[in-house]
């Protein structure tokens, strides 16, 4: 085609920007509105095919051109328009600018992309695959020619449809001469090899043709003949990637192979999956080596268990979000933190220590769960295949253990891996069993102080924390500081993560002056190290903030939260993870200063760029639109919160399933809002359905469950029925004082709901008696 031609009147043609099977891409101007736009120009159908395929071609084109320009996300190529000139059909696009990766491999001479870039792309391609899939819609011929990176880092896919069509015609696709049919060989799945059902788990087997070869090079099967490519695809298990370049981290070089599994089931069950496992991996700090021996990264304070929602209608008191008993200091019960001076020491054996990824945020107790909740899988050379025996403080004079061999040290890597695959299930109670019994073999193996033996024991640690036990995770974590301080120096990155775990679960134990104290302490550390902008700086900042709000420092926590976010935005950008972490907090604090037409704002900004960054189903997007609802309830929104709940509910059982914890969350709002329209009947259905759900799956003294619980009184009360009202609050009392004790604010404000419904019974006396029992028990007064 001339640079003059003029198509449909509209789309001048300028240039040619690339060519292929398929026919040509033209850089193009759109007359009408003035910009400049990418038409790709499919070649004219030849005299083979006759006048009804011609015909059913056209048809299929139309229909594919419109799936894909409905596909509306920043990873997919916008499609304008479509149609045919001159028995041409063309396909109107964006114009990108920037570079597909074939190209960026050739630029970098077929030497592999930087580690970082691989992680950027897999991360953005697999969201991008997760939208597309969820539309139904499957790409079939994924390959670094159609995936482009623009020049502001993102990450662009295209050709949606066109491998379809290209099949159809003819282009793309031969014929061996065993009847197998022939697309692109270096990235084509086994089903497609063998003609078998192909859906979305084929185009995940593609992506990881795709980042094998930007990651090491070469594809997984790079031969000259294209029917051993397609045996290689078949029947030969591919050469880790990290086996071509050891610099690759383990949870890569794991993916990737996930991805290449010859079956479909035995690949990840969706590309939603896969963009956790890269987002948690992706935000595991970087892994120094200490000691001679491999250390895994240094931690960071964990989100607290979904289970402490607030029952959000007037004059409901928020349940805790853990079920550890609070006690001070030293208390019985409780482990009382004392940290060596800088420079002593501290003498004794090494206690149980070991660093763990841990990318999430810290809650409050009675906080609303927020964040993601799966974990990153650590490498198994980092987690427990080492090769070298434990080597001891030079000043202990004691010997090296007898080396396992690597063959025992994998075995145990497998086990501890298989623990954290639990524990992102939320299988907590199973990860703790078998991280106690991979602990136990690797004592005796390796030795109480080995960096393995103590990473299975700040799993444990982990495992008590997510169970509620945080009185039992206390003392676990407490001993793991320990001994990173005397193994590791007190300013080792590991030893102040460990510490940093330590406030956190002191925090969750009621115990929040004693948080504060020592994330203060590690800060300071941080901050000297470290400087004020690092990761870790910004992450032991972050969990400060919320901690504040925790002592009723509601200001200060606000601001905290406003200046990490701000700096988290700078350093990492304002669509990262962490910065929309604390962006979140940050909508929290306006909510409890009743800023909540500014928390409804923050929310909603922080929903849209979740959704961009991480795809609408993923929990952290989930989380945001949750808090939408409750920030238009508290605004007399109740109308519209109804709305949100019930489309939050639907994506959250198809996502999570009925009795997910996060599911029974947004039905418990549902309700709630029902009760604030005056919709009672309705409001009570709801909230008894809730709460024989979660008794059924957290037990009947969950503080989610008692939350439920006194939503079904409140609406027994309005609806006048209030001796049962009155059972239902006794109940919710009595259950928080056993496991929380009777001065605990949620069991005071309990007790108060029992004495209220007594005097609308008439029975003042003792409605009066747990009056005064309240108030004699409340701290202050």
């Amino acid at each position: 085609m001339a640079e003059t031609r003029l198509i449909q009147g509209r789309y001048r043609l300028l240039d040619q920007v690339g060519r292929g099977g398929m026919g040509e891409v033209w850089r193009a101007r759109d007359e009408s509105l003035g910009r400049q736009v990418a038409v790709k120009c499919l070649k004219p159908m030849g005299p083979q095919h006759d006048a009804d395929f011609t015909r059913v071609l056209r048809e299929r084109f139309r229909r594919e051109a419109r799936v894909a320009a409905a596909l509306q996300h920043r990873g997919i190529t916008v499609v304008h328009d479509f149609g045919e000139s001159e028995g041409v059909l063309f396909l109107v696009m964006e114009l990108l600018e920037g570079r597909n990766l074939s190209q960026l491999l050739d630029d970098n001479r077929q030497h592999p992309l930087a580690v970082d870039d691989v992680v950027e792309i897999a991360g953005q391609v697999s969201a991008a695959l997760a939208y597309t899939h969820q539309q139904g819609v499957v790409h079939r011929d994924l390959k670094p020619a159609n995936i482009v990176r623009l020049t502001d880092g993102t990450v662009k896919i295209c050709d949606f449809g066109i491998a379809r069509l290209g099949h159809d015609i003819g282009f793309t696709s031969r014929l061996t001469s065993t009847g197998v049919a022939m697309g692109t060989p270096l990235y084509m799945s086994p089903e497609q090899i063998g003609g078998g059902e192909v859906d979305q788990r084929s185009d995940l087997y593609s992506l990881g043709c795709v980042l094998y070869e930007i990651a090491t090079g070469a594809p997984p099967f790079d031969l000259a003949d294209p029917w051993a490519i397609l045996v290689g695809h078949r029947d030969t298990a591919p050469t880790p990637p990290r086996a071509h370049r050891a610099e690759l981290p383990g949870y890569l070089d794991e993916i990737i192979l996930d991805l290449l599994a010859k079956e479909p089931d035995a690949r990840p069950r969706d590309a939603h999956e896969l963009s956790r496992r890269i987002s948690a991996a992706r935000a595991t700090p970087p892994y120094v080596p200490t000691l001679g021996a491999a250390v895994r990264p240094p931690s960071e304070p964990r989100s607290e268990p979904p289970g402490g929602a607030p029952a959000d209608a007037p004059g409901t008191a928020g349940a805790p979000g853990a079920a550890g008993v609070p006690g001070a200091a030293g208390a019985p019960g409780t482990a009382s933190v004392v940290w060596p001076e800088p420079g002593a020491d501290p003498g004794g054996d090494p206690a149980e220590a070991g660093p763990l990824p841990n990318w999430t945020r810290g809650m409050t107790t009675g906080r609303r769960a927020t964040g993601a909740t799966t974990r990153p899988v650590p490498p198994p050379d980092e987690a427990a295949g080492l090769t070298a025996a434990w080597i001891p403080r030079p000043d202990t004079g004691r010997p090296a253990a007898p080396t396992p061999s690597p063959e025992v040290l994998a075995e145990l890597a497998g086990r501890h891996n298989a623990g954290l695959s639990l524990g992102r299930l939320g299988r907590w109670s199973e990860a703790g069993e078998v991280h106690r019994a991979v602990a136990a073999d690797r004592e005796r193996l390796l030795g109480a102080g080995h960096p393995d033996t103590l990473a299975s024991r700040y799993e444990i640690a982990f495992t008590l924390s997510r169970t509620g036990r945080a009185d039992e995770a206390l003392a676990e974590y407490t001993l793991v500081a320990g001994a990173r301080h005397r193994a590791l120096g007190p300013d080792h990155p590991d030893t102040l993560a460990a510490r940093q775990e330590t406030a956190y679960v002191l925090g969750q134990s009621g115990r929040p002056q004693d948080a504060h104290d020592l994330y203060t302490a590690v800060l300071a550390v941080r901050e000297r190290i470290q400087g004020p902008d690092h990761p870790d700086t910004l992450r032991c900042r972050h969990n400060l903030a919320f901690n504040l709000s925790r002592l009723g420092r509601l200001d200060d926590s606000y601001r905290t939260a406003r200046e990490v976010a701000d700096a988290r935005a700078r350093v990492l950008g304002p669509d990262h993870p962490d910065t929309l972490v604390t962006r979140y907090e940050v909508g929290y604090a306006l909510g409890q200063l009743g800023q909540w037409a500014e928390a409804l704002l923050t929310y909603r900004e922080v929903a849209e760029a979740r959704a961009r960054a991480l795809g609408p189903d993923h929990p952290d997007t989930l989380a945001a639109r949750y808090e939408i609802g409750i920030s238009l309830g508290r605004l007399g929104r109740s109308a519209d919160a109804l709305t949100l709940y019930r489309d939050l509910i639907a994506d959250r059982i198809r996502v999570h399933g009925p009795t997910h914890p996060e599911t029974l969350r947004a039905r418990h709002g549902l309700g709630v809002n029902l009760g604030r329209l005056g919709r009672w009947e309705e409001a009570l259905t709801e909230s008894r359905d809730v709460c024989a759900l979660r008794a059924r799956s957290l037990g009947a003294d969950h503080p989610d469950t008692l939350v439920s619980r006194r939503e079904v009184a409140v609406g027994l009360g309005w609806l006048g029925r209030w001796a049962d009202a009155l059972t239902e609050y006794r109940r919710v009392a009595e259950a928080r004082e056993r496991a929380l004790g009777a001065d605990h604010p949620d069991t005071l404000a309990a007790r108060q709901d029992e004495a209220h419904c007594r005097e609308q019974l008439g029975r003042a006396t003792g409605a009066g008696h747990l009056d005064r029992r309240a108030a004699s028990l409340r701290p202050g007064d």
